[in-house]
């Protein structure tokens, strides 16, 4: 199969560079100073809350938006500046953005439609190329039987993934996804998560996704880069981020965390639930044994569990901490609870820690 009837977009992956790149809307600054680099064909997600500003970095990579200061590259190329159909990406919106009066095949055919037939190339050929890329793409996706359908026909997944076929058949150097299945219910929306990480790396196209859920962007990419108010805060792989968060607000907001403060004021130590083991405290425990806690494997802190609650593979705890005001979450899997009632006196031993430098 020659190169355009390919929709083989691993050759055309592209190098992404955010350099210093900052926006204001109104007097408002939106992104401040930002720079990112993405590398050819890897997965990385942008994570923040609603308002943080990465849809804004999305719209300013694709050319709907442009930069007040900064660069952004394509593979080595500035294109700032640079209309958004010619910056050679993709895009998947929130809401899909269907067109609702035409089918599957149409629907993934439109972008080629609005390309310009080479010279030499009739007309009846050039529909007979995009047709066989299209079949291609909707073969890849899974979509080979829907093709005559239309988008109220098809299930929330099935949308999601006609919206992803319409980008990949242009073959983009980078696919942009902004929170592409924030409308899906939660076991759907697990289900499209898993194919949709399966589809990158079979195809290996440069990915730059949005979203606001920790465990989707901690599943489904290479790199994650947690955002605030427009700072880039850390980028890091899922493991870094969630064992080594480099502040306070990136390891809240990659996972449940507790925070101990370290004894001499240099910082504080984060203690995620599942880095405990919890059991009943020895009977000379006492209320007012307050324990320091300085980092190291195997300290107990103790306290009297407040509330319990059940989530299924797991059962968390609040406790209120022996000589503190101050609540810890612990957690432990679901078949080797130890089911605590309120107003037990347990033992909480700290497995794992990771320190915080103070700022």
């Amino acid at each position: 199969m020659n190169d355009k009837n390919d929709i083989d977009v691993k050759k055309n992956a592209a190098a992404l560079t955010l350099k210093n790149v900052s926006f204001s809307y109104k007097n408002t600054r939106v992104i401040t100073d930002f720079s990112l680099s993405v590398a050819p064909g890897s997965f990385t997600t942008l994570l923040g809350a609603s308002g943080c500003g990465k849809t804004t970095l999305l719209k300013l990579i694709s050319g709907f938006l442009e930069p007040d200061s900064g660069e952004i590259l394509i593979d080595g190329r500035n294109v700032c500046g640079i209309p958004s159909e010619k910056r050679n990406v993709g895009m998947v919106f929130q809401d899909y953005a269907l067109f609702p009066h035409l089918t599957v095949a149409q629907n993934i055919m439109y972008g080629l439609k609005l390309l310009p037939r080479e010279k030499g190339v009739t007309r009846s050929q050039f529909f007979e190329m995009n047709n066989a890329l299209v079949h291609q793409t909707a073969r890849i996706l899974g979509l080979e039987g829907l093709l005559e359908r239309y988008p109220h026909e098809l299930s929330g997944g099935q949308q999601q993934r006609v919206a992803l076929g319409r980008s990949l058949v242009l073959k983009p150097g980078v696919l942009l996804m902004d929170e592409p299945l924030s409308s899906l219910d939660a076991k759907l929306r697990a289900q499209v998560r898993d194919e949709l990480r399966e589809i990158q790396q079979r195809l290996g196209i440069t990915t730059v996704y949005v979203t606001h859920d920790q465990e989707e962007a901690l599943s489904l990419s290479d790199y994650v880069a947690v955002i605030n108010k427009g700072i880039l805060l850390q980028c890091a792989s899922p493991e870094e981020m969630y064992f080594k968060p480099r502040d306070a607000f990136t390891a809240g907001f990659t996972g449940s965390a507790n925070f101990i403060d370290a004894p001499d004021g240099s910082g504080s130590f984060i203690i995620r639930p599942e880095w405990t083991k919890l059991e009943a405290a020895p009977q000379e425990f006492s209320e007012n044994n307050a324990v320091s806690f300085d980092g190291k494997p195997g300290i107990a802190l103790y306290g009297t569990v407040a509330s319990r609650s059940f989530f299924g593979t797991s059962v968390r705890y609040k406790i209120r901490l022996t000589g503190s005001d101050k609540f810890f979450i612990s957690a432990v899997p679901a078949l080797s609870d130890p089911s605590f009632s309120a107003g037990s006196p347990v033992k909480i031993t700290v497995l794992h820690s990771w320190k915080l430098p103070s700022v």
